[in-house]
């Protein structure tokens, strides 16, 4: 693990594109891990494979809007749901 690289980056909400810097982890191969959002009001969206954030203020429903805008086709939770089920 000590060969992860950790780097500071900027990244915008995936609803309205305020910007939240974020320390974001990835291994020595370059796939990404984990992050944290290290400035105040947004939180990490985890589960899509890349770093991505989001404003505390908007809903859930407003996440998965702009999440399916932003890559149609990926899977929704109601896709999760019905798989697992």
């Amino acid at each position: 693990m000590a060969d992860n690289r950790n780097v500071m980056e900027r990244h915008g909400c995936i609803v309205d594109g305020k910007m939240y810097d974020m320390l974001v982890v990835y291994t020595p191969s370059g796939q990404f891990l984990d992050c944290k959002v290290t400035s105040g009001g947004g939180h990490c969206l985890k589960g899509h494979g890349r770093p991505l954030v989001a404003c505390d203020q908007h809903s859930a429903q407003q996440i998965e809007a702009a999440l399916a805008a932003h890559f149609p086709g990926a899977e929704t939770p109601e896709d999760r749901d019905e798989r697992d089920a």
